[in-house]
């Protein structure tokens, strides 16, 4: 669920969306229908703790912690 939850929150911004897509390789069409796919919530987790200060932004907008963050993005990586 925070993986999805950071989902929403990154594409709020056009700039974050288009960078978050940059970034993972994913496609608008990939993210619609992968949302239940684990690799697809690590890869939008992955680029959070990748830059800290959406990580923290988006820990605060979601009121969770960086930490919990980073570490659900570990959890579906593996």
């Amino acid at each position: 669920m925070l993986a999805l939850e950071a989902l929403g929150w990154a594409l709020a911004d056009e700039r974050r969306a288009e960078r978050l897509l940059s970034l993972t390789g994913l496609t608008p069409e990939r993210l619609r229908n992968g949302l239940s796919d684990r690799g697809v919530q690590a890869a939008v987790l992955e680029f959070l703790a990748n830059h800290e200060p959406d990580l923290v932004l988006a820990a605060d907008a979601l009121d969770a912690t960086p930490g919990a963050l980073v570490a659900a993005a570990q959890e579906l990586a593996t």
